[in-house]
């Protein structure tokens, strides 16, 4: 994805000055048009959702609206929930030695064509889109319940003849909680007539698995308990 030298950095704690300075930095960027920031605009503003990257960076759009932007990003309906929301959260700072807590990973997929891809794991899959980025795109989010997976366009083969399916080089693990809702992912599977590198396993560890072909060749692992 495109990067800018100046992107607002997230302080350990929320800094309403911080806060400040991102809005303005978005408006600059709408006023430059930066392309990527009308994704985000589309995103998280509704009024703009229904508008392609050139008619939001033709737009106006104030500060007012940036602030907006920050708020709803930051979890808050206006910029006024923000500014109290912030206060709140100063009054009870953690503390100085606490620790930073990875919340959660996604994992990056390469292929060929993002809506082809997105047709894939809707359709066979059961995914839904998160959003997709580019005319035409070029990146993409799909997720399944609490599973996201980011698909990255490439236009060139990133690895070397059939070495992802000899040494089951995986793209993703996907895990569900029961062995039950393993076996009925499959069969679901199955019936969508999804290309499976690996059926239905039990593992030497204890664990069941099987292995899901893209259309681009890889490979996502699905895996729960034995029993």
């Amino acid at each position: 994805m495109p990067t800018y030298v100046d992107q607002p950095v997230a302080a350990p704690l929320p800094n309403l000055e911080n806060l400040r300075k991102q809005a303005k930095l978005y408006v600059r960027w709408h006023r430059d048009g930066h392309h990527p920031v009308a994704a985000q605009i589309r995103a998280v503003l509704p009024r703009f959702k229904d508008l392609t990257d050139r008619q939001i960076l033709e737009h106006d759009f104030k500060l007012s609206d940036a602030q907006e932007l920050v708020a709803r990003q930051s979890g808050f309906e206006s910029w006024q929930a923000l500014k109290t929301g912030v206060q709140a959260m100063t009054d009870i700072a953690q503390p100085i030695d606490s620790k930073p807590e990875l919340t959660r990973a996604e994992a990056q997929l390469f292929v060929a064509d993002i809506k082809a891809s997105c047709a894939f794991f809707t359709a066979k899959l059961g995914f839904e889109v998160v959003f997709t980025y580019g005319e035409p795109p070029f990146y993409g989010q799909v997720k399944r319940d609490n599973a996201r997976l980011n698909l990255r366009m490439v236009c060139e083969p990133v690895f070397v003849g059939d070495i992802r399916e000899r040494e089951q080089l995986l793209a993703a693990s996907l895990t569900v909680t029961s062995a039950a809702e393993l076996r009925q992912l499959f069969v679901q599977y199955q019936a969508a007539g999804v290309d499976f590198l690996q059926t239905l396993k039990q593992e030497p560890w204890g664990a069941r698995d099987f292995i899901v072909r893209d259309p681009d060749g890889n490979l996502l692992l699905f895996a729960g308990p034995a029993a």
